[in-house]
């Protein structure tokens, strides 16, 4: 049950830093919109493909082993 209730948690902050990107874009503040994108995507690069990666073998080898 944590690992669920850290995933939502974790994704409801990763959307709220896009929002305020796309909030910032609204205002006119481009460099701060640019700036949050370019960092997110370090971050999901980094972080976060690796395990989608892994996750995804997974579900492939589940499916293969039918």
């Amino acid at each position: 049950m944590f690992d669920w209730a850290f995933a939502f948690i974790h994704l409801a902050g990763l959307l709220a830093a896009l929002g305020y990107a796309v909030y910032s874009l609204v205002k006119g503040n481009a460099a701060r919109f640019g700036l949050i994108i370019a960092l997110l995507a370090v971050y999901y690069t980094f972080v976060l493909h690796p395990a989608v990666l892994k996750e995804i073998a997974r579900r492939r080898g589940l499916k293969g082993g039918r």
